[in-house]
């Protein structure tokens, strides 16, 4: 059996691990040394890793860690019941809300952490 954890770079260990707990619900699992954190939501775990601004990801890139606003093909869904209350306590707790679609299906907020990693909510 294959289990799937994600690893999110942040800036700020315990403003990441606020985020991550009071707006999307995750629950603290443990920490792991000074620089890490494992949070979990349903069955996947979520691993929040203090990395410098500016430092190096990839040996074999020029690429450093920025935590603006970034863009990648792959991102976190959260799916919930009331989109519009959790983008509310996103936004609360230093998120940002993006934007947003709806239709027959149901509806999607675009969002973002305080660190730049985009996300997006979603009901079921």
């Amino acid at each position: 059996m294959i289990k799937i954890s994600i690893s999110i770079d942040v800036s700020n260990l315990k403003e990441a691990e606020k985020f991550y707990v009071e707006a999307l619900g995750c629950k603290k699992v443990r920490n792991q040394g000074s620089d890490m954190v494992v949070l979990s939501v349903e069955n996947s775990d979520i691993y929040l890793q203090e990395k410098e601004p500016g430092s190096s990801p990839l040996k074999s890139s020029d690429v450093v860690r920025d935590y603006g606003r970034h863009w990648t093909p792959i991102h976190l869904d959260f799916l919930c019941e009331n989109v519009d209350e959790l983008v509310s306590k996103i936004v609360t707790l230093g998120g940002v809300h993006e934007g947003g679609d709806s239709g027959d299906w149901g509806s999607i907020a675009y969002c973002s952490d305080p660190f730049g990693n985009g996300f997006c909510v979603i009901n079921e």
